[in-house]
């Protein structure tokens, strides 16, 4: 028998944010609620939601209040096969407040050929912002899409690049947003 899932939501400057630990690994996170994160896994496991999930809630408090490596070391589970999985573990080497495209995403993973699996890599992600597809833009800077919309994607890299007020700061129009490289 699996162990249930832990889940609870966080207040952030960005809006609620879910995080689901299972087995000591944090296997859904995101902004939107519990329900809808967890029907994302697709799974009949218990949820049991909890006030606190330790480490975990820690680390991502610790991240809105400026600490922009903090969730870094978080361990994280999501099923995907093996090009995923790569992609997975580059957008978590990639520094925070930096971006690279989706075209180098696939040259990391392995892959060159494999542009819109790396998109695909990204939208299929259930741990948000802790495997951080918000880095990962178009060639020439564009942000792309983000599942949880372009405002929060927006915020997040200038978070973490120290360019607003990290526990009181405004969400800043997508079309006033500045992304650097690409």
């Amino acid at each position: 028998m699996t162990s249930p899932v832990l889940a609870t939501t966080l207040a952030t400057p960005v809006g609620d944010m879910s995080l689901l630990v299972q087995d000591d690994a944090l296997i859904g996170a995101g902004f939107t609620p519990v329900a809808d994160q967890f029907s994302r896994l697709a799974t009949s496991d218990e949820l049991r939601e909890v006030a606190d999930l330790g480490p975990f809630s820690a680390a991502m408090r610790d991240y809105f209040a400026g600490n922009v490596s903090a969730f870094d070391d978080l361990p994280v589970e999501q099923p995907g096969g093996a090009f995923r999985q790569a992609a997975w573990k580059v957008m978590r080497e990639v520094p925070a407040g930096e971006v690279i495209s989706y075209a180098e995403l696939a040259a990391r993973a392995g892959n060159p050929n494999a542009v819109r699996a790396a998109g695909s890599a990204c939208a299929q992600n259930r741990v948000a912002p802790i495997v951080p597809c918000h880095r990962i833009v178009r060639t020439g800077g564009n942000l792309g899409g983000y599942y949880y919309g372009l405002t929060v994607k927006s915020w997040l890299l200038r978070h973490e690049r120290g360019e607003q007020d990290p526990v009181q700061g405004e969400l800043i129009p997508v079309e006033t947003a500045l992304v650097r490289g690409g």
